[in-house]
Protein backbone atom coordinates (compact mmCIF):
# COMPACT_ATOMS: atom_id res chain seq x y z
CA UNK A 1 0.00 0.00 0.00
CA UNK A 2 1.37 3.14 -0.84
CA UNK A 3 1.06 5.88 1.69
CA UNK A 4 1.49 9.73 0.57
CA UNK A 5 0.80 12.80 2.99
CA UNK A 6 -1.33 15.83 1.58
CA UNK A 7 -0.32 19.50 1.87
CA UNK A 8 -1.66 18.65 5.63
CA UNK A 9 0.41 15.68 6.74
CA UNK A 10 -1.80 14.30 9.13
CA UNK A 11 -4.42 13.66 5.89
CA UNK A 12 -3.26 10.89 3.71
CA UNK A 13 -3.96 9.25 0.82
CA UNK A 14 -3.42 5.56 1.04
CA UNK A 15 -3.35 3.78 -2.86
CA UNK A 16 -3.81 0.08 -2.18
CA UNK A 17 -2.44 -2.28 -4.79
CA UNK A 18 -4.19 -4.31 -6.99
CA UNK A 19 -3.88 -7.93 -8.28
CA UNK A 20 -5.33 -8.42 -11.61
CA UNK A 21 -5.89 -11.85 -13.91
CA UNK A 22 -8.28 -12.76 -16.26
CA UNK A 23 -10.84 -13.26 -13.92
CA UNK A 24 -11.23 -9.79 -12.17
CA UNK A 25 -8.71 -8.20 -9.64
CA UNK A 26 -7.90 -9.08 -6.06
CA UNK A 27 -7.35 -5.54 -3.17
CA UNK A 28 -6.43 -5.52 0.09
CA UNK A 29 -7.91 -2.16 0.97
CA UNK A 30 -7.14 -2.17 4.64
CA UNK A 31 -4.28 -4.40 7.12
CA UNK A 32 -4.29 -3.25 10.82
CA UNK A 33 -0.86 -4.83 10.40
CA UNK A 34 0.11 -2.46 7.23
CA UNK A 35 -1.31 0.58 8.96
CA UNK A 36 0.59 -0.13 12.16
CA UNK A 37 3.97 -0.22 10.65
CA UNK A 38 3.29 3.44 8.88
CA UNK A 39 2.51 4.18 12.16
CA UNK A 40 -1.51 4.13 11.83
CA UNK A 41 -2.83 2.24 14.87
CA UNK A 42 -6.67 2.94 14.49
CA UNK A 43 -9.47 0.46 15.67
CA UNK A 44 -12.24 1.00 12.95
CA UNK A 45 -15.73 -0.09 14.61
CA UNK A 46 -18.13 0.74 11.57
CA UNK A 47 -18.56 1.13 7.98
CA UNK A 48 -21.24 3.04 6.12
CA UNK A 49 -22.07 3.09 2.49
CA UNK A 50 -23.84 6.43 1.11
CA UNK A 51 -24.73 6.45 -2.91
CA UNK A 52 -25.76 9.60 -4.63
CA UNK A 53 -27.36 9.51 -7.53
CA UNK A 54 -26.67 13.08 -9.20
CA UNK A 55 -23.27 14.93 -10.33
CA UNK A 56 -23.22 17.92 -7.26
CA UNK A 57 -24.35 16.07 -4.51
CA UNK A 58 -22.49 17.67 -1.30
CA UNK A 59 -21.92 16.30 1.83
CA UNK A 60 -20.45 17.78 5.02
CA UNK A 61 -18.60 19.69 5.94
CA UNK A 62 -19.03 16.86 9.47
CA UNK A 63 -17.73 15.79 12.27
CA UNK A 64 -18.41 14.23 15.45
CA UNK A 65 -17.41 15.67 19.05
CA UNK A 66 -15.37 13.92 21.64
CA UNK A 67 -15.81 11.12 22.76
CA UNK A 68 -16.98 9.79 19.78
CA UNK A 69 -14.56 11.66 17.33
CA UNK A 70 -13.82 9.69 14.40
CA UNK A 71 -11.26 8.69 11.97
CA UNK A 72 -12.33 7.85 8.33
CA UNK A 73 -11.10 5.90 5.75
CA UNK A 74 -13.02 6.58 2.63
CA UNK A 75 -12.78 5.45 -0.68
CA UNK A 76 -15.41 5.17 -3.98
CA UNK A 77 -16.62 2.03 -5.16
CA UNK A 78 -18.18 3.43 -8.10
CA UNK A 79 -17.84 7.06 -9.26
CA UNK A 80 -15.49 9.83 -8.86
CA UNK A 81 -15.35 12.55 -5.66
CA UNK A 82 -13.85 15.28 -4.33
CA UNK A 83 -13.37 15.05 -1.15
CA UNK A 84 -12.46 17.83 1.49
CA UNK A 85 -10.82 17.72 5.03
CA UNK A 86 -10.56 21.22 7.29
CA UNK A 87 -8.42 21.37 10.09
CA UNK A 88 -10.46 22.48 13.22
CA UNK A 89 -7.83 22.00 16.10
CA UNK A 90 -7.55 25.27 17.79
CA UNK A 91 -3.90 25.66 18.05
CA UNK A 92 -3.14 23.79 14.81
CA UNK A 93 -0.63 25.44 12.38
CA UNK A 94 -3.15 24.80 9.66
CA UNK A 95 -6.06 25.59 11.99
CA UNK A 96 -9.25 27.01 9.29
CA UNK A 97 -7.00 25.23 6.46
CA UNK A 98 -7.81 22.60 4.12
CA UNK A 99 -6.92 19.73 1.88
CA UNK A 100 -8.80 18.11 -1.12
CA UNK A 101 -8.07 15.48 -3.49
CA UNK A 102 -10.13 13.19 -6.19
CA UNK A 103 -10.54 9.92 -4.65
CA UNK A 104 -12.48 7.18 -7.50
CA UNK A 105 -13.03 3.74 -8.07
CA UNK A 106 -10.38 3.79 -11.32
CA UNK A 107 -7.91 5.57 -9.26
CA UNK A 108 -8.76 2.88 -6.38
CA UNK A 109 -7.34 5.50 -3.92
CA UNK A 110 -8.72 6.16 -0.26
CA UNK A 111 -8.01 9.41 2.05
CA UNK A 112 -7.63 9.18 5.73
CA UNK A 113 -9.12 11.55 7.67
CA UNK A 114 -7.95 12.41 11.46
CA UNK A 115 -9.69 12.97 14.34
CA UNK A 116 -9.69 17.51 14.77
CA UNK A 117 -10.88 17.58 10.60
CA UNK A 118 -14.40 18.07 9.37
CA UNK A 119 -15.06 15.87 6.57
CA UNK A 120 -16.82 16.60 2.97
CA UNK A 121 -17.18 15.79 -0.39
CA UNK A 122 -18.63 16.16 -3.93
CA UNK A 123 -19.76 14.12 -6.34
CA UNK A 124 -17.83 14.29 -9.64
CA UNK A 125 -20.32 11.41 -11.28
CA UNK A 126 -24.22 9.99 -11.56
CA UNK A 127 -24.52 7.26 -9.15
CA UNK A 128 -21.15 7.30 -6.80
CA UNK A 129 -20.79 5.07 -3.86
CA UNK A 130 -18.79 5.98 -1.25
CA UNK A 131 -17.46 3.45 1.92
CA UNK A 132 -16.14 4.73 4.78
CA UNK A 133 -14.74 2.90 7.87
CA UNK A 134 -14.91 5.28 10.95
CA UNK A 135 -12.90 4.74 14.38
CA UNK A 136 -16.42 5.76 16.75
CA UNK A 137 -19.89 4.69 16.54
CA UNK A 138 -22.26 7.40 15.21
CA UNK A 139 -23.65 9.56 18.22
CA UNK A 140 -26.22 12.00 17.14
CA UNK A 141 -25.75 14.07 20.12
CA UNK A 142 -21.89 14.51 18.85
CA UNK A 143 -22.86 15.07 15.08
CA UNK A 144 -21.59 18.47 14.57
CA UNK A 145 -21.03 20.04 11.16
CA UNK A 146 -19.22 23.53 9.60
CA UNK A 147 -21.11 25.44 6.77
CA UNK A 148 -19.51 24.01 3.55
CA UNK A 149 -19.43 27.47 1.76
CA UNK A 150 -18.12 29.01 4.52
CA UNK A 151 -15.94 31.72 2.91
CA UNK A 152 -13.26 32.31 5.92
CA UNK A 153 -12.01 28.78 4.26
CA UNK A 154 -12.51 29.42 1.30
CA UNK A 155 -12.76 25.68 -0.24
CA UNK A 156 -12.76 25.44 -4.03
CA UNK A 157 -15.48 22.99 -4.61
CA UNK A 158 -15.12 21.81 -8.61
CA UNK A 159 -19.12 22.40 -9.08
CA UNK A 160 -18.45 24.10 -12.60
CA UNK A 161 -21.42 26.42 -12.34
CA UNK A 162 -24.00 23.61 -10.59
CA UNK A 163 -26.25 24.09 -7.87
CA UNK A 164 -24.59 21.55 -4.66
CA UNK A 165 -27.03 19.12 -3.12
CA UNK A 166 -27.30 19.36 0.48
CA UNK A 167 -29.26 17.80 3.17
CA UNK A 168 -31.55 20.08 5.27
CA UNK A 169 -28.82 19.32 8.35
CA UNK A 170 -26.21 20.74 5.86
CA UNK A 171 -27.57 23.80 5.05
CA UNK A 172 -27.66 25.15 8.57
CA UNK A 173 -24.32 24.23 9.74
CA UNK A 174 -22.21 27.10 11.32
CA UNK A 175 -18.97 28.97 9.80
CA UNK A 176 -15.64 27.54 11.75
CA UNK A 177 -15.42 31.12 13.78
CA UNK A 178 -18.73 30.35 15.07
CA UNK A 179 -17.46 26.72 16.24
CA UNK A 180 -16.12 25.91 20.05
CA UNK A 181 -13.11 24.52 20.57
CA UNK A 182 -14.07 20.89 20.25
CA UNK A 183 -10.43 19.92 19.47
CA UNK A 184 -7.00 21.14 20.86
CA UNK A 185 -3.19 20.36 19.79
Amino acid sequence: MRIEALKIPDVKILTPQRFGDARGFFSETYSKATFAEHGLDLAFVQDNHSMSQAVGVLRGLHFQTPPFAQDKLVRVVKGRIFDVAVDIRHGSTTFGEWVGAEISADAWNQILVPVGFAHGFVTLEPDTEVIYKVTAPYAPDHDQGIAWNDPAIGIDWPLNGIEPTLSGKDTKHPALADLPPYFTV
